[in-house]
């Protein structure tokens, strides 16, 4: 393979500049489009330029369909509206297509396993090495560990994050469930607020904090009797998110057309 062409969605904002920058970072791929909505203030601007990588001759457009035809995949860290409407594309064009979007409403993994069908689709919570191999040990822990530990998810994000639990939050919730044979919607704890019923064996607690600028952190707790084993992963910089994408976007080259997550590319056990 040569230089793999790559699309970078929703470019102008904090995620697009960073996958911008990782693209550019990288050996083996290349930015040969940037989309923003239309209307934005960002369009016609240097991808490059609003990236801080220099110009890279690659203006800001409205028009994915032309830009997706020209491309071998995508990177999309948007809204779960605009993924569904790409992967669509994704699938004309039969290109990988990298999502990185969280906010998802159960069942909406459905039309993109339709369009899995003919696109390389890639779809995690999160892209870094460390929560996906956070969420493997998380996965083994659930099962060695009885009921009588209850398990806990704990999140805290900048402020201007609008989706909760975060997108990482419920894959380590739902690595979780699996370990121990649950379905997460059944067992799922979001809320506890004023007088409430002793918590129930086999619940799994989500607890979300906003705040300043933080980028993530996300912990796994496991409390039993007398004891208690607490798994944590810290991001400190948002570039290994967009660093673990254009990984994603290379895997997904050689692969067939599919339904992935980052534990396949990572070669991590799901």
């Amino acid at each position: 393979m040569g230089q793999m062409r790559l699309v970078v969605v929703g470019a102008g904002g904090r995620m697009g500049r960073a996958l911008t920058r990782a693209v550019t970072e990288t050996t083996g791929a290349t930015v040969v489009a940037a989309i923003e909505r239309e209307g934005s203030e960002f369009l016609g601007k240097d991808v490059g330029d609003l990236a801080g990588t220099g110009s890279l001759g690659v203006p800001v457009t409205d028009d994915p369909l032309s830009a997706f035809a020209a491309s071998d995949g995508v990177l999309d860290f948007t809204a779960p509206a605009a993924s569904l409407w790409f992967a669509e594309l994704a699938a004309q064009a039969r290109i990988v297509h990298v999502i990185g979007t969280t906010g998802w409403a159960e069942g909406q993994d459905e039309p993109l396993k339709a369009a899995a069908r003919h696109a390389r689709i890639v779809k995690s919570g999160n892209m870094s090495l460390g929560v996906n191999l956070l969420a493997s040990l998380v996965r083994k822990a659930a099962a060695a560990l009885d009921a009588d530990f209850d398990i806990e998810v704990l999140e805290m994000h900048h402020k201007h994050k609008v989706d909760a639990p975060s997108g990482t939050a419920l894959l380590l919730g739902e690595a979780a469930a699996q370990g121990r044979g649950l379905d997460l919607a059944a067992h799922s704890v979001r809320s506890r607020d004023g007088i409430m019923d002793p918590r129930k064996t086999g619940d799994i607690g989500f607890a979300t904090l906003r705040g300043g600028s933080v980028i993530g952190e996300h912990s796994v707790i496991f409390a039993g009797e007398g004891e208690r084993i607490e798994l944590t992963h810290r991001a400190e910089d948002r570039q290994l998110f967009a660093r673990g994408a254009v990984k994603a976007a290379l895997w997904g080259f050689d692969q067939k057309p599919g339904f992935y997550s980052m534990a396949d590319v990572l070669g991590l056990d799901s």
